[in-house]
């Protein structure tokens, strides 16, 4: 627990369980969220190929979760920790200019 402390430089526990928390309800959410969403857009489960389903379910998985960890991080009283999480996942995944777009929109 004390090198997660360290590495994301957090000084309590209570905010360190808050924050795993949030990425166990994240986590949980943006998987049940992605099935019911793809049913709205038309691609059902019985969806054949079954395999592209699975792929575009993935596919799915990952903006959801996103957004999720944010706001939840937000509901949690977390938003900075993991507004500044995204942001450098977002630039080691080459997306930077998406964290660049809203950091500048929450400067206004």
């Amino acid at each position: 627990m004390n090198k997660l402390k360290e590495r994301w430089n957090i000084t309590s526990n209570w905010q360190l369980t808050k924050i795993l928390i949030v990425f166990a309800i994240t986590g949980f959410s943006s998987l049940q969220l992605a099935k019911p969403f793809l049913n709205l857009i038309g691609i059902p489960e019985t969806f054949e190929p079954h395999w592209l389903y699975r792929v575009l379910r993935l596919l799915l998985i990952f903006p959801i979760y996103q957004v999720l960890l944010v706001f939840v991080g937000f509901v949690f009283g977390e938003f900075k920790f993991f507004w500044e999480f995204e942001k450098k996942m977002l630039y080691r995944m080459k997306l930077g200019f998406i964290a660049d777009f809203f950091d500048n929109k929450l400067k206004k």
